[in-house]
């Protein structure tokens, strides 16, 4: 799916699943004109419903800077390592 079609989708969608990605989703790249990423087209997954990011940690992506995604009011985080968690997750939704 390109960018901009999958950007359309998000406002609509309930939970986004960010796995190890930083920079292409960090909302810094349209709200912070002074940030070295200002204007690089991102995933806007901060649209949606609910975003659960996936990392080992919150070390920086890239570009070295912080990810304002991870600290807005509808992203979760889960640390651990990505296959695992993803494993976990789905052995919970497969006993419910």
């Amino acid at each position: 799916m390109e960018l901009e079609n999958a950007n359309k989708e998000l406002a609509t969608t309930d939970v986004v699943l960010v796995i190890g990605a930083n920079d292409v989703v960090n909302p810094a790249a349209k709200e912070d004109s002074s940030s070295p990423i200002y204007g690089m087209p991102i995933l806007e997954v901060e649209q949606a419903k609910s975003v659960v990011v996936l990392k080992r940690s919150m070390s920086t992506g890239y570009a070295g800077i912080q990810n304002q995604l991870f600290f807005g009011e509808r992203t979760r985080m889960l640390f651990g390592d990505a296959k695992a968690s993803l494993n976990k997750l789905k052995e919970e939704v497969d006993q419910a």
